[in-house]
């Protein structure tokens, strides 16, 4: 069934679907800037915070692409509302169990599993329900490759502002304490629960899509597009999650500062983020494939310039071109193959497309965080080589010499 395109009826609601990706980001990345402390105050080795946040890549992973056809299936409010309300209830739960982790209450295998079971199973579900649903709602209601360009720039947008916002967020409240930040994470999803259960509209039954197709991730309109994305986001999943290891290993930093330190670097990523998506994207009228291979280049840049130890400053500025790079690459990689892509196939290419960015992180921050405990150096080396492979990759395969001439269907 081909439903009839909601622009074509209704005023999209692109702005309020920005939104909701912008909270529930903003929500995820104030916890960034203390994970790392928050990890050794409640006694949990490095490589169980890896395991918990592989936990949420695999919800990813086994969630995505369901809720991004669901949200075809069914209108993108049920979605949305249900996700928020999941996100909301298991991040209250996630910051009283921390607490009792800080105050010594709970320890050892119980608090581990109970971090793994809240951040990561419940939280990692919830959030695989924004992406593709923004992302199937833009490829709905767009019509050309500049604009559905911008579009898909626009969720890379906010992502990148809320990660600005939530490593200032993060990293200020933890002035005042680690338990504070986790505190303000549910208070940010209620506000994107009611938002959402108030402003957004519920589609028509005739805009709906009765049975949204699985996309396969070996389809030859697919594949390379997903394969450079799996390399981006598997080089960012080295040293994501060890940032903070970083920021306090060489820098010599207590808990409290690590934090504070730790939101200045994501800052730095989220500068270079919006920047890219905000302005070098709309402004360049780059095609996907420019945006892979420019983005791609500046990326490596970054990563290469991680490696040495040479302060805080170079720390900062290889932070600040990852965020950079990556900023100009994903609008790339999301809207490429979208527009290869009938209207129906939409959503489950948009789960598909989040469920690729998940598998990078069941193995990635695992992976980072034990490698960093036999060497700091290695995961960062690591990284460094995956991006110059997908550097490569993206400049010489055939699917990235070309632009879709058109949108199908």
């Amino acid at each position: 069934m081909t439903a009839t395109n909601p622009s074509t009826t209704t005023r999209p609601q692109i702005g309020l679907l920005l939104s909701a990706v912008l909270l529930v980001y903003l929500g995820q990345m104030t916890l960034n800037p203390i994970i790392a402390p928050l990890s050794r105050e409640v006694g949990l080795a490095e490589w169980q915070i890896g395991v918990t946040i592989s936990a949420a890549a695999v919800m990813l992973v086994l969630t995505s692409q369901t809720w991004g056809r669901r949200s075809q299936a069914w209108g993108r409010k049920p979605v949305l509302v249900a996700a928020f309300a999941l996100a909301t209830a298991t991040m209250t739960a996630f910051a009283l169990v921390a607490w009792l982790g800080m105050t010594g209450v709970l320890t050892g295998t119980g608090l581990f599993a109970l971090f793994v079971l809240l951040r990561g199973v419940g939280f990692g579900s919830a959030i695989a329900a924004v992406p593709p649903t923004a992302q199937a709602y833009i490829a709905d209601v767009t019509s050309d490759e500049q604009t559905r360009v911008k579009g898909m720039a626009g969720i890379g947008a906010v992502q990148g502002v809320a990660m600005i916002g939530g490593s200032v967020l993060g990293g200020v409240l933890a002035a005042f304490g680690l338990i504070v930040p986790l505190l303000a994470v549910p208070v940010l999803l209620a506000i994107g629960l009611v938002l959402l259960g108030v402003r957004l509209r519920r589609e028509a039954h005739t805009e709906l899509v009765e049975q949204p197709p699985r996309i396969s991730p070996l389809d030859a309109r697919v594949w390379p597009f997903l394969l450079a994305g799996f390399g981006m986001f598997t080089a960012l999943g080295f040293i994501q999650v060890i940032t903070g290891f970083i920021v306090q290993d060489r820098l010599g930093l207590d808990a409290q500062t690590t934090g504070l330190v730790t939101g200045g670097a994501l800052l730095a990523a989220g500068v270079g983020m919006v920047v890219a998506q905000g302005i070098i994207v709309p402004r360049s009228s780059w095609a996907p494939p420019t945006l892979l291979r420019v983005g791609s280049t500046v990326a490596l840049t970054g990563f290469a310039a991680l490696i040495p130890d040479a302060g805080a400053a170079v720390l900062f500025v290889a932070i600040l071109l990852i965020g950079l790079g990556l900023g100009v690459a994903m609008p790339g990689y999301t809207a490429g193959p979208s527009l290869l892509m009938r209207r129906e196939e939409q959503g489950g290419l948009a789960g598909l497309i989040g469920a690729t960015n998940g598998l990078t992180f069941v193995i990635a921050p695992t992976l980072g965080t034990a490698l960093y405990s036999l060497w700091p150096l290695l995961p960062v080396i690591l990284g460094t080589v995956v991006m110059a492979i997908v550097a490569a990759f993206v400049l010489l395969h055939p699917r990235f010499r070309g632009t879709p001439a058109a949108i199908i269907g």
